[in-house]
């Protein structure tokens, strides 16, 4: 299980909606990756995702002219 501080992944005004759906995109992008390059992953896509974002490998960009 995934034990992340929500208020380190959620800086600069980012929604839990964006990290949700940025999160499962990196995953998916990290699966079909592994598929294309036929390698098994040891670790749960999500898990990888969420690694990439609390590394600051990826960063969430959410639109200013989006309403929710």
């Amino acid at each position: 299980m995934i034990n992340v501080d929500l208020n380190t992944l959620l800086k600069d005004g980012i929604s839990r909606y964006s990290l949700v759906v940025a999160t499962a995109k990196r995953a998916r992008d990290i699966t079909d990756q592994a598929i294309a390059e036929k390698e098994s992953l040891i670790e749960k896509p999500v898990t990888l995702a969420v690694a990439d974002f609390q590394s600051e490998k990826f960063a969430i960009v959410e639109s200013k002219d989006a309403e929710f």
